[in-house]
């Protein structure tokens, strides 16, 4: 083997060691919302109504629009009348007649889900009091928690989270892998007025979550089981995907010293499968 022959190998040897992480990806399927008016119909479907977790909000698919190279999700106060309204009912989406607030919550279920890769989403959160969004996932099969919950990115009253959860001993009890990071803990104050790039890495092993390549959280793939219904594996089946911004609730707090419009801005959202 002569010099330049050598050199060569020796070049090409420190470029395979140095592939970076990212070079393992291939981009499998991406919305870049660059097209104006409503997201894809064909990938997302808009929640309707009191969805969940005694929220605020009435969701609407008007809420959620794309502008210039963006998803804006829209949370605004106005009054809706409640069509499923019931007086004297104990259901709490039946006993208001009237929603204050209105928001937007799309969902991919039925459309587009995945089973490992990596998720990635770029965007810009509202962080005041009495807002929720979300950005994460649910499988497809089982009932909840039973199918899988994975909060890539959440925030509520000044934390940032990023949970795991799945199925205990009682039905709709979850066992919950939470973990939260104070706003103020980034030590930057105009960290919510800037894009941030949120991530989850998954495979057959584990689930890692990052924000701008800090990780939020880690969940070993082994200790994620259904401990009763075992026959419905939580992180090992595919799963759809949920971007939204609920208001209040059981955990978003207060709203009265907040003004509207809020916005969750969404550059991209993409998925990557290992080569």
């Amino acid at each position: 083997m002569t010099t330049s022959d050598k050199l060569l190998l020796t070049i090409i040897m420190a470029l395979i060691t140095f592939v970076p992480a990212t070079a393992q990806y291939k981009l499998v399927w991406a919305d870049e919302f660059d097209y104006d008016g409503a997201p894809d119909p064909n990938v997302w479907q808009p929640e309707k109504g009191f969805v969940r977790n005694h929220e605020d909000q009435w969701y609407q698919g008007e809420n959620a629009y794309c502008k210039g190279g963006y998803l804006i999700i829209e949370a605004k106060k106005e009054r809706i009348k409640n069509p499923n309204y019931k007086p004297g009912s104990n259901n709490w989406k039946e006993s208001r007649e009237y929603a204050e607030y209105t928001s937007a919550s799309i969902i991919t279920r039925g459309r587009k889900s995945f089973r490992y890769g990596r998720c990635e989403m770029r965007a810009k959160i509202d962080t005041r009091q009495g807002l929720w969004p979300a950005f994460w996932t649910l499988g497809e099969k089982g009932e909840w928690p039973d199918n899988g919950e994975i909060d890539i990115m959440e925030f509520y009253r000044g934390m940032l989270l990023a949970n795991l959860a799945w199925g205990s001993n009682e039905r709709y009890k979850p066992v919950w892998n939470t973990n939260r990071k104070l706003i103020s803990t980034f030590n930057d104050p105009g960290w919510s007025s800037r894009f941030h790039i949120w991530r989850m890495d998954w495979d057959e092993n584990s689930i890692k979550i990052y924000v701008d390549d800090t990780l939020m959280a880690s969940q070993e793939q082994s200790k994620a089981v259904n401990a009763k219904n075992k026959d419905i594996t939580p992180f090992k089946q595919p799963h759809y995907l949920l971007l939204g911004m609920a208001l209040g609730g059981d955990n978003g707090g207060d709203l009265s010293g907040t003004d509207f419009p809020a916005r969750f801005e969404v550059d991209y959202v993409r998925v990557y499968q290992k080569q």
